[in-house]
């Protein structure tokens, strides 16, 4: 399995809040910090994969651990302690979903924490941003995932996740895992950019990027034929807002 470069993300993130990254990179609910403990039945045959596999998607998240960095909120702006905030809030739900069993519940658990971290972050560009198209996108965004935050509220509510792991739990959280390093990296660069807008598109960009990858796993490995066809609308909503984002971020010189 790839490691991720934790030496980058201290790097990378050097200039943010130390107590916000290190409260956004550990589960707070206490069903997450169980299911973090291991996900396949506990036999004598799997203990030590068990292991194995908790290690694996625990330790993809230490780097982001800034404990040991000076704190400097006072000289965040406060576009950027807006978006810092939301991200812990997301990170922690989506932690949740990244330890579920099931795939197809995995994915809509982390979809939803997404999507609703989507919705704040367009709610932020709303209170704070100018430009008229990055301001339309945001509506947007707010528009289309309300409805879909929704329709995973409604299909969690009849699908709890499975008791014991299956064959593709722990590839599938690996996946997660990796995809969830990536898109933090670049969210935490882009929601720094001190204009508001900019930091709005920089940030939405990778979020979006990361929308897509959570979407092939889910087809790769889910089997609900609702969950499914959400994926692969997701990757069609995302992606033409993706191409719209990378080409506002070069016209305005970002």
């Amino acid at each position: 399995m790839k490691t991720p470069n934790h030496s980058r993300l201290a790097m990378l993130a050097a200039s943010i809040s130390a107590a916000l990254l290190l409260s956004a990179c550990q589960p707070t609910n206490e069903k997450a910090a169980n299911e973090n403990a291991g996900t396949t039945p506990i036999t004598k045959e799997t203990t030590v994969a068990n292991d194995t596999a908790t290690a694996t998607a625990t330790n993809s998240h230490a780097g982001h651990d800034m404990s040991a960095m000076a704190t400097d909120t006072e000289h965040m702006t406060v576009t950027h302690k807006a978006y810092n905030d939301s991200m812990t809030k997301m990170h922690d739900e989506m932690m949740v979903g990244m330890n579920y069993n099931d795939p197809d519940t995995a994915f809509a658990q982390g979809m939803l924490g997404h999507h609703v971290g989507a919705v704040e972050m367009a709610e932020i560009q709303l209170k704070y941003g100018i430009d008229k198209e990055m301001r339309q996108l945001a509506q947007e965004i707010i528009d289309a995932q309300q409805s879909e935050i929704e329709q995973m509220q409604n299909w969690l509510a009849s699908h709890p996740d499975a008791t014991e792991a299956t064959p593709d739990t722990k590839p599938m959280q690996q996946a997660y895992a990796n995809g969830m390093d990536a898109m933090h990296d670049e969210m935490m660069a882009g929601i720094a950019d001190p204009k508001p807008d900019m930091a709005f598109a920089r940030g939405m960009l990778p979020h979006h990027k990361g929308a897509v990858d959570m979407a092939k796993v889910e087809l790769k490995y889910g089997k609900d034929a609702e969950m499914r066809q959400l994926a692969q609308a997701v990757i069609d909503a995302q992606q033409a807002e993706i191409e719209q984002m990378q080409n506002w971020i070069a016209k305005n010189g970002g």
